[in-house]
């Protein structure tokens, strides 16, 4: 590590929003290239830094600041060089110079500590030497808690985000509870926040732990797909994190009910334990669809038989029975449920339901979940479709700087019919921010394949409702004549009811590639990806082909897959810019993932004739292509949807992926013209029929199967779906129970 010791001469660059910074550092023997993230500083400030060299390959020798301490300026030149530098609005040079005359060495303890000297000065008022001695102080606070928060591993870009929330009490409360951070600062969760803690000398069995630890596990809990924790469970996961005593969890428990941070609900001898963002979610869901079943909506003068021939000699749409009986129960009621597997006729049912609405002037609104679900709906129906997010209108408030839907129940959306589609994929806090925005009286249709594997957030919503007999659902089971061409569609179905798929028929697209070793398979996956399918097929080998894992790890676990696919199809070149993150090496041409919702990243468009120029939000599973990466910048930039950009910087890039292999959840909602797949060995949790039976259904035109049969028809007879604790399910089972007297 080198230490140095300079002025800061110059800034180059800074992002504002993340401190990064390019300068020139000038030291005893000669000026450096600086770089790295150097927030609140200023032009003409004394620094110590710690870094290391890198070279650059357009700018040469730079000092990569892994650490860095504000000096303070002890000579006349420096003190001035420092108050004028632009860091304390409302002193120039001159005015700079007048301070520091008249106080000399004593300016900055003065402007810290007796800040109403400051009148003395020619040309300063009362207000304004209150303007000075306060942009002074944060400025001084500022360095004081970067250097303080340093010593514990957190950077100064965090460590601007913890003052902003605490101001200058930010030493003293983190001294008191360094816990606190884990709930207030995003991205500190508590694992960084207990290293803090045991640093500090915080007790192993402090309040602030134990409370810190439950909420912790809880959260991890809701990670893993539940919208609450049994007690017992909740008890023994956390007694595992921090060695403690159950008696001591139990207690923190009471203590967090009764603050009102978490709440407990008894249900079948069972004590049930939920954070309140989800436990309002399904309360608030659960009434809001009772409301949507017993709503009596508009009568609409629609002649059901005369409408079915007129969309089958109009629009050329042919309705099964149950297709027939969607459309009949889309008319009559306040909210209905459509499921059904591939090439069950989901759009055309959507697409005559569009149709009869249109006649009869109804404004209609569409939405999915994912851009990719939102866009394939759009392709299918030939009217815009949405994302919910989008729908809902994402955004700030007015009163609040945290992000929220504009749409909600005091301004509701403007329709008349709402359908939504790959409502599978719907967790339970979306599906309540949706509910609270739809008016009674407004018809919502919710459309998706229950076989499916569940939403990635919490909750089991589609199969909640569906089992709950408070909701109309028409399933639809018939597969259509054009359809049954497709073996991906007939062995899609077959999968769905345990039986062993038919594969390698000649002309077909659902094959079966026989492999036994680990290796065999991983060098077959990448040979299939590279060379075969796109010259046999002419695909593209990075855009049109996706291999879906049921895994992260192993051999052939998505982290490993994306090592040697990208090695393959994308090796590193001498001109393509790439950027090394951690454990992994993104390029310029890399297929990527975004892995989070991120509401506040902006976007634009490459086509000047698009609708929408510009706009905010990137959601969890979007999936786009490395467009260029600027060292000089630290920023990536990649294109989703072939043509909205994205900038990243650096600092965010733990929230991409490599994506030329996804596991088999993260490819819900989405459509690839090829999917590949390794059959092997996994835990037997993953293992299972529904998620190869979702895996299957994402392709298109290709479906090809790596690895040994026995691993097949395992995963083909486990039908045990894990266990989700959700209570909608018997939220309105209840309320079934007592509307029909049952005990």
């Amino acid at each position: 590590m080198i230490e140095l010791e300079g002025r800061l001469e110059e800034i180059i660059y800074q992002n504002e929003s993340n401190g990064y910074t390019v300068g020139i550092l000038s030291t005893e023997d000669e000026e450096i290239t600086i770089v790295g993230v150097l927030p609140a500083l200023r032009e003409g400030e004394d620094l110590k830094v710690k870094g290391k060299w890198t070279v650059h390959p357009n700018y040469g020798r730079q000092l990569e600041i892994q650490e860095y301490r504000p000096v303070q300026p002890s000579t006349t030149k420096g003190m001035i060089s420092y108050l004028s530098s632009g860091i304390i609005h409302g002193i120039g040079e001159k005015m700079a110079k007048r301070i520091v005359d008249l106080f000399g060495s004593e300016t900055f303890e003065i402007m810290q500590h007796q800040p109403h000297r400051l009148r003395e000065v020619s040309g300063i008022g009362e207000a304004k030497a209150e303007a000075i001695a306060e942009a002074f102080k944060e400025q001084w606070e500022l360095r004081d808690i970067i250097l303080f928060l340093s010593q514990y591993g957190i950077t100064p870009n965090y460590a601007v985000k913890i003052y902003k929330k605490y101001g200058e009490k930010t030493i003293a409360t983190i001294q008191e509870n360094p816990y606190r951070l884990a709930d207030d600062i995003w991205g500190i969760g508590f694992k960084k926040a207990d290293e803090i803690g045991k640093t500090m000398g915080i007790s192993s069995n402090s309040k602030y732990r134990i409370h810190a630890a439950t909420k912790y596990i809880l959260n991890c809990l809701h990670l893993e797909g539940h919208t609450y924790a049994p007690k017992q469970l909740l008890v023994e996961k956390t007694c595992q994190l921090l060695n403690g005593t159950s008696d001591e969890i139990e207690d923190a428990i009471q203590h967090l009910a009764l603050e009102q941070k978490i709440h407990l609900e008894k249900y079948q001898n069972q004590l049930n334990v939920y954070s309140l963002p989800y436990y309002y979610a399904e309360t608030n869901t659960c009434n809001k669809l009772i409301q949507l079943s017993q709503v009596v909506v508009k009568p609409l003068s629609v002649n059901l038989e005369e409408e079915i021939k007129s969309l089958a000699q109009e629009e050329n749409i042919h309705l099964a029975m149950n297709q027939k009986e969607a459309l009949r129960q889309a008319l009559e009621n306040g909210i209905l449920v459509i499921t059904g597997g591939p090439g069950t006729g989901k759009t055309t049912t959507i697409n005559s339901l569009i149709k009869t609405f249109q006649k009869q002037k109804l404004k209609i609104l569409l939405a999915a979940p994912t851009g990719r679900a939102s866009k394939r709906m759009t392709e299918a129906t030939g009217m815009e479709a949405k994302t919910i997010h989008r729908l809902l209108e994402l955004g700030y408030s007015e009163e609040e700087e945290e992000m929220n839907f504009q749409r909600n129940e005091e301004d509701p959306l403007d329709a008349d019919v709402i359908i939504v589609d790959e409502v599978s994929m719907v967790d339970i806090l979306l599906m309540n921010s949706l509910l609270k925005a739809i008016s009674l009286g407004t018809r919502l249709i919710l459309v998706g394949d229950v076989d499916q594997l569940p939403s990635v957030g919490a909750g089991n919503v589609l199969k909640d409702i569906i089992d709950s007999n408070i909701v109309k659902v028409v399933m639809l089971t018939e597969i259509f004549r054009q359809a049954q061409e497709s073996m991906i569609i007939i062995n899609a179905h077959k999968i769905n009811k345990g039986e062993f798929p038919q594969s390698n028929v000649k002309d077909k697209d659902f094959f079966f590639i026989t492999r036994n070793k680990k290796e065999d398979i991983l060098e077959t996956l990448v040979e299939l990806v590279k060379e075969r399918l796109p010259k046999h097929y002419q695909f593209d080998a990075i855009k049109d082909i996706q291999i879906l894992s049921p895994m992260k790890k192993g051999e052939v676990g998505t982290i490993n897959l994306n090592k040697a696919l990208q090695h393959s199809l994308n090796p590193p070149i001498k001109w393509k810019s790439e950027k090394e993150y951690r454990d992994k090496t993104f390029r310029v041409g890399d297929k990527v993932m975004q892995i989070k919702n991120n509401y506040t990243l902006k976007w634009y468009t490459i086509e000047s004739n698009s609708t929408d120029i510009q706009g905010e939000g990137v959601f969890n599973g979007d999936i786009g292509y490395v467009h260029s990466i600027e060292h000089n910048h630290q920023e990536v930039t990649v294109c989703f949807d072939e043509n909205r950009l994205v900038v990243y910087n650096f600092t965010q890039l733990d929230e991409l992926e490599l994506a030329y292999s996804v596991t088999v959840h993260k490819s819900q909602g989405s459509e690839f013209p090829v999917v590949v797949m390794p059959i092997t060995w996994g835990p037997p949790m993953l293992l299972t029929r529904n998620l190869l039976y979702t895996a299957v259904t994402r392709a298109k035109n290709l479906v090809v199967l790596v690895g040994t049969e026995n691993y097949l028809n395992q995963m083909i007879q486990n039908n045990k779906i894990v266990e989700r604790y959700s209570g909608l399910g018997y939220r309105l089972k209840k309320y079934f129970d007592f509307q029909n007297g049952i005990e």
